[in-house]
């Protein structure tokens, strides 16, 4: 008879609510009770070795010796897919768990986390039909592949900008492949065993007010001095890092397109927007148990369940 494994506890939330210092807390509880337990990242721009600030990445203090998994793997100049973060995620946690090992899975938007825990398949690729499209891009430009897009599939080539180069690129690659550009969502299903899901919920008005701190905590802390140090190191080719929030508006600022105080503004506008964006496609989930922000980590013992 196969052993019961762990529990995975996931926890989700806007940006700012606390989820970070929560897990690393319930970890610290959890193994005070020899329950050992560690977190795995489930936001993409926390791989990228030197992007700190801008992430809002727990620095190796605010960790307090609780391994996290997915965070500082990958140079600014690769690109992180849901596809592969997925495979990275799902292997990560089923080490732990092998080791009995409780995995926190934190963070992360709705689709890198739902594709970790959920039943979730990609379409296909062709590696030489995605080179001869990354050379016409290079070659023509987005705006002319948009217009290739909107010849061969109007609707796909509505729900994407005409400078979006990289989701063109991939629309196109698709039609080549005779696969459907617009996949349903899958329902609400878990892929993986044992997962319970907690959404920490703010108020909106202290949600934006905890934003728009965090970006000038990020001024402060040097954020135009690690994007200007991390130019050299390829982040401008880097085709996810470079669209991270915070790290392309400043990237605007050091072009001069934008002035600082554009630059803050622009940061902490587009990081409500996706804030909201995110919320709302948790808030159709109806496995997120929400909990207030701000509860200690003892609160969530409850979610954890005996294996």
């Amino acid at each position: 008879m196969d052993a019961v494994q762990p529990p995975i506890i996931q926890l989700v939330g806007p940006t700012a609510s606390g989820k970070s210092g929560l897990a690393v807390d319930l970890a610290e509880l959890l193994q005070r009770q020899g329950r050992p337990a560690e977190v795995v990242n489930a936001d993409s721009m926390l791989v990228y070795r030197g992007m700190d600030i801008g992430t809002a990445k727990p620095t190796p203090a605010e960790r307090r010796g609780i391994a996290h998994h997915l965070i500082d793997i990958m140079d600014v100049t690769q690109t992180a897919s849901v596809a592969e973060f997925q495979t990275m995620a799902r292997r990560a946690m089923a080490g732990l768990r092998g080791r009995g090992i409780i995995p926190i899975l934190v963070g992360g938007s709705a689709l890198y986390s739902r594709a970790i825990t959920d039943v979730f398949e990609f379409p296909g690729t062709d590696p030489a039909v995605r080179a001869h499209w990354e050379a016409r891009l290079a070659e023509v430009g987005p705006q002319v592949l948009h217009a290739e897009l909107v010849a061969r599939d109007p609707a796909a080539a509505a729900e994407i900008l005409p400078g979006n180069g990289r989701r063109i690129v991939r629309a196109l690659e698709l039609l080549d492949l005779d696969q459907d550009l617009r996949p349903t969502l899958p329902t609400w299903t878990y892929a993986l065993e044992g997962v319970t899901t907690v959404g920490l919920q703010l108020e909106r008005a202290v949600m934006d007010e905890r934003i728009n701190a965090r970006v000038q905590q990020m001024w402060r802390d040097g954020l135009v001095d690690e994007v200007s140090g991390l130019v050299p190191l390829g982040l401008r080719e880097g085709r996810t890092a470079s669209r991270a929030i915070g790290y392309r508006q400043v990237l605007g600022l050091l072009d001069g397109q934008i002035n600082e105080q554009q630059a803050q503004d622009e940061v902490a506008a587009a990081t409500r927007r996706f804030a909201r964006k995110q919320l709302g496609w948790y808030r159709r989930d109806h496995r997120v148990t929400w909990v207030a922000a701000g509860l200690e980590a003892r609160d969530l013992l409850p979610f954890v369940p005996d294996e």
